[in-house]
């Protein structure tokens, strides 16, 4: 069963676009990317994620794109 959420992920990352936490909860009101994430890597989807550097604090962030996007 694909989710809204699910949907509108996989639709923006298809675009050729990463994402971030804080970008989904903008885009599409999500705060739960990575379990997002997690169903679209279960359903066969290629998903990378990149460890960040927060700009403004200490700490990381995940963001997260399709490898075929990236080739």
């Amino acid at each position: 069963m694909v989710t809204n959420h699910q949907a509108q992920v996989l639709a923006y990352l298809q675009q050729g676009k990463s994402l971030t936490q804080a970008q989904a909860i903008n885009l599409f009101s999500c705060y739960r990317l990575s379990a997002v994430v997690n169903r679209l890597r279960k359903a066969g989807y290629d998903v990378v994620t990149h460890k960040e550097s927060n700009t403004k604090n200490k700490g990381s962030h995940a963001r997260y794109e399709l490898a075929e996007a990236m080739a």
